[in-house]
């Protein structure tokens, strides 16, 4: 007889009974031994990318399980806001997303849609086939489903700064995620994530956000610009990525063995 299983915790879980704001790391290597290592380093969520990074469904579904043996909340973005998408991350069994680019109310209805079965959303129906149900080996799956799952979607423009009021009211949005990079471009500051303008959008966000009692989180990888977030009240923040600490990790042991080594070092990490 098969054994009954009982879905994990979601974001809004761990967010709800937090008593502190929840640090995350990204994932962008697409490499499972990498994801487990930095699932046991501490932090509350860990960030698995593939917007930016070379990750497809396989190597998705490798770091979903590499890290459940941690007492961390795997989070991941698509590439994209799409209904087709979404739901094969889904099915993979990714509970907790953060879509990218989100930039006005129809958009954050039609993530919502894509995360829900009929006849709130418009999710396909395919749970004995897939890990999500644990091929049906979670009781009442379809009709729990819903309620297993965290929606954040992120606001990285000025037209979703603009719009940012009916986004966080939207129903079935459970948060946002304000990514200051795509923020400053979009405004044209490309770079500069600390320009007056841009810290003013993402504390429009922020407080856009609380007023609605949906959950914050900003990407701010330099701890000043986490620090102050934080104080003004995000829940969850990104401070740092795998990929950008191996650099960084590497240029300076190079720096302390080879003469000259750390000079062409790339730039600190945006946020």
């Amino acid at each position: 007889m098969p054994f009954l299983i009982e879905p994990d915790p979601s974001f809004k879980d761990a967010l709800e009974h937090a008593d502190h704001a929840l640090s995350g790391i990204w994932v962008c290597s697409g490499s499972p031994l990498v994801a487990e290592i930095c699932a046991g380093a501490g932090f509350d969520w860990i960030f698995i990318d593939a917007e930016h990074s070379p990750n497809g469904l396989e190597s998705i579904l490798g770091q979903l399980q590499s890290v459940r043996g941690y007492p961390v909340i795997p989070v991941v973005r698509p590439p994209v806001n799409d209904t087709v998408v979404i739901k094969q991350y889904l099915d993979l069994g990714v509970q907790s997303l953060i879509i990218p680019m989100v930039n006005n109310a129809e958009q954050a209805r039609a993530a919502v849609a894509a995360c829900h079965y009929p006849p709130t959303g418009v999710r396909g129906v395919g749970s004995a086939l897939a890990r999500s149900a644990r091929w049906n080996r979670i009781p009442d799956y379809l009709t729990r489903a819903g309620d297993t799952l965290t929606l954040m979607v992120q606001i990285e423009s000025a037209e979703a700064v603009a719009n940012v009021k009916e986004i966080v009211e939207t129903e079935g949005v459970d948060g946002i995620f304000i990514g200051p990079s795509d923020l400053a471009a979009s405004m044209g500051v490309i770079g500069q994530q600390d320009h007056p303008d841009v810290v003013a959008a993402v504390e429009t966000a922020i407080a856009a956000g609380k007023a609605a009692g949906k959950y914050v989180g900003v990407n701010a990888f330099a701890e000043a610009p986490a620090k102050r977030y934080i104080e003004l009240g995000a829940h969850y923040v990104g401070v740092g990525a795998d990929v950008a600490l191996l650099a960084r990790g590497t240029e300076a042991l190079a720096a302390k063995f080879r003469p000259g080594a750390g000079s062409q070092a790339g730039t600190p990490a945006s946020y």
